[in-house]
């Protein structure tokens, strides 16, 4: 193919290829754009070089489709969906048994059927692309200790555990649950699993047993991987009691894994029917792969609503590898060679598509700890000495590093890092700014959002378009996605929910135990029927950039990990001094996250800073310590409704702003007086000042 940049667009930098008509930029574009923040542009040579420039080419080359910019390739990926995810497994290259055809079968949502004849294996698909002069993991830890792990001592563990599983009696289907860190032995742990088709599922260790056992216990697991310890901010947190508390409350449980932490060598865990990791990756074995349908599940991964235990959202293994492959290559720009580290616990769905860098033959850079530790400059250094390309973490993160005023570029050089993704919350203009002021300002800043629903992300990068202050750059290619009013009608410009209108390849496959589909059907698809409402309020420019504005329901999305009300409650409510509670997450665009909690006392208790210090404790104990809230305060009542629920949705959108007379009616209300203390406290919150 020939290529001119002769009409090399600021708006859309795409070099056009020979012998097209020059393309005018509509007026409607131009408009959209003409007031946003220029931050970056990538160079000519950037975009060339991109993965998805070498796709582009293939689908000229190939089926002889030319595009005129990414919003017209974005157009045809989601008008075609079974000719643009069919060139994904071409030009991918997917291995499987049976045909690729059809692609999509049925295109109803809930339900659709992707590639029904097909057979194939996640973790087959991550040793393909294995390369023997990088390493496939580079580990690092708070407290300084480094390592590498090759390829080939990486299939030699997968294959010695798959064995030690098989020996166990674990086959496909059967659940593998870890409560292991950020470690290479997490990893090893699920390529193993999803090499004989057993079922993945993860819990981190920083998550108290309450949390834990809402999880596992819903899915069975015959084997658990835990560790003992696990050492975080400097302090080393023993582990083995909440794990012997686990093993009792998980009567399915028949062997555990030990993996050792810090505090391993100091005494023997006691827990009945132990394996050490040593002997679990001993001897020598062949590693294979069962090869199962696209849609078997390979993990089991957690989102909560509201109500009831936390929801197990299953994805299948053709779905991710279709997706992730998409995803880490052609939106994120990864080549193989290349490191990349995301900021992630083990049970955050971030942590899962780290591992899908894999399969691009990328190498990922574990780093277990606070990145802030022994002090905030810490993990620029490790990004700078161990040649990160690409690194990412959490919207917070960035924005305490510019609070702190930290400036990399005045200790750092960063030479290889060419990309940070910010995800988790949205991330305000002025950290925008920030980064291409005080780390480097030939950096491609890649916001995202997407979520443990489909593994991925809905808005997210691509290498061929420019930084915008404030701006998410483009939809991911193969989602429709849209903002969409009350009236169920897209909007361009406004705040609408963000609404899927066409299914995608790492939709759930099911949640585990939602007989006929329940409860899967009431979480997406109750306000617009046959589409996809995912929760987030959303504003999409002309241009296809867009603003993520915060969670439209009240699950809580605190720092990116997502967890329910519930989950609260029943940590809170469990203290003897408590009779009701109830807890809002006001995260929203350019505020910082603040969640206050709301508590009623036994009749004659006053809230002093003992109890809330207690409060803080148990939800830290027993349920995360992400979630504790930033402050607490005593009501008298909690809002409800006729019916007894908790006015969580009016409360969170009245402290957001939203007039009284909006979001609640005396009429609609069990105990009408209570909401008099909230609408006050709206009031204070929403001073000026406090903005």
């Amino acid at each position: 193919m020939h290529f001119t940049f002769s009409s090399y667009s600021p708006l859309f930098p795409w070099p056009r290829k020979l012998g097209l008509n020059q393309i005018e930029v509509k007026e409607l574009t131009m408009k959209a754009t003409a007031t946003l923040e220029l931050l970056w542009t990538p160079s000519e040579d950037k975009i060339v070089g991109s993965r998805l420039w070498d796709y582009m080419s293939w689908l000229d080359e190939r089926h002889g489709r030319k595009f005129e910019d990414y919003e017209d390739l974005w157009r045809w990926s989601t008008s075609d969906l079974n000719t643009f995810w069919g060139s994904i497994w071409d030009y991918f290259d997917v291995r499987a048994d049976g045909d690729p055809t059809p692609v999509l079968q049925s295109d109803a949502m809930p339900g659709a059927d992707w590639f029904p004849n097909a057979r194939l294996n996640y973790a087959e698909h991550i040793f393909r692309a294995a390369r023997p002069e990088s390493p496939a993991l580079v580990v690092l830890s708070e407290a300084g200790d480094t390592r590498e792990v090759s390829w080939e001592a990486l299939r030699q563990q997968t294959a010695a555990l798959a064995a030690t599983l098989r020996r166990l009696g674990i086959k496909r289907g059967d659940r593998v649950a870890s409560y292991l860190p950020n470690c290479p032995e997490t990893v090893v742990a699920l390529l193993a699993c999803a090499s004989i088709g057993a079922i993945w599922s993860s819990c981190s260790p920083e998550m108290g047993r309450t949390m834990v056992l809402d999880r596992f216990s819903q899915i069975e697991p015959k084997v658990l991987f835990a560790a003992d310890s696990y050492t975080y901010n400097g302090k080393t947190h023993d582990r083995a009691p909440v794990v012997e508390e686990l093993r009792e409350g998980l009567p399915s449980v028949g062997h555990i894994i030990h993996v050792p932490g810090p505090l391993a060598a100091e005494r023997p865990v006691r827990w009945r029917n132990v394996m050490s990791w040593g002997d679990a990756v001993s001897g020598d074995a062949e590693l294979q792969f069962d090869r199962v349908p696209f849609s078997h599940p390979l993990w089991i991964v957690y989102s909560s609503g509201t109500t009831g235990l936390p929801k197990g959202i299953v994805h299948g293994h053709g779905g991710i590898v279709v997706t992730h492959l998409k995803t880490m290559s052609l939106q994120h720009d990864l080549h193989p060679g290349e490191r990349l580290m995301f900021l992630a616990s083990t049970g955050w769905i971030v942590w899962n598509l780290q591992v899908g860098a894999l399969l691009t033959g990328a190498s990922i850079v574990l780093y277990d700890g606070n990145p802030a530790w022994p002090d905030n400059r810490a993990i620029w250094k490790l990004l700078d000495a161990y040649g990160v390309t690409h690194f990412g973490c959490g919207a917070a993160f960035l924005t305490n590093c510019m609070k702190d005023g930290l400036r990399p570029k005045e200790f750092v050089a960063l030479e290889k890092l060419r990309s940070i993704s910010s995800t988790g919350s949205p991330l305000p203009v002025e950290a925008y700014r920030w980064v291409y002021d005080a780390i480097k300002s030939d950096l491609w800043l890649a916001s995202i959002s997407g979520g443990t629903d489909i593994a991925s992300g809905f808005v997210s990068c691509s290498p061929v378009l420019p930084v915008h202050a404030g701006e998410i750059q483009c939809r991911e290619l193969g989602v429709a996605a849209f903002a969409f009013n009350e009236a169920g009608e897209p909007v361009i410009d406004e705040v609408g929910e963000l609404v899927i209108v066409k299914p995608m390849p790492s939709m759930p496959v099911f949640f585990w135990n939602d007989e006929g589909g329940r409860r899967y059907r009431e979480s997406y698809f109750e306000q617009f029927p046959g589409r996809w409402r995912h929760g987030d309020w959303i504003r999409f420019s002309a241009a296809g950039t867009s603003q993520i504005y915060g969670r439209s329901d009240t699950t809580i999305n605190r720092f990116g990990i997502r967890i329910g009300t519930a989950e609260i409650y029943r940590v809170v409510e469990d203290i003897a001094e408590i009779r009701d509670s109830l807890v809002v997450d006001l995260e929203y665009l350019g505020r910082e996250s603040y969640m206050p909690l709301f508590v009623v006392l036994q009749p004659g208790l006053m809230l002093t800073d003992e109890l809330k210090a207690r409060i803080a404790t148990q939800i830290r104990t027993y349920g995360s310590a992400r979630h504790v809230p930033s402050e607490i305060f005593q009501v008298e009542d909690i809002p409800r409704t006729l019916t007894g629920k908790k006015m969580e949705l009016p409360v969170r959108k009245l402290l957001l702003g939203t007039p009284a007379e909006r979001v609640a009616s005396p009429d609609s209300m069990a105990n009408p007086a209570s909401f008099e203390y909230f609408v006050r406290f709206a009031e204070q919150l929403n001073q000026p000042q406090r903005v």
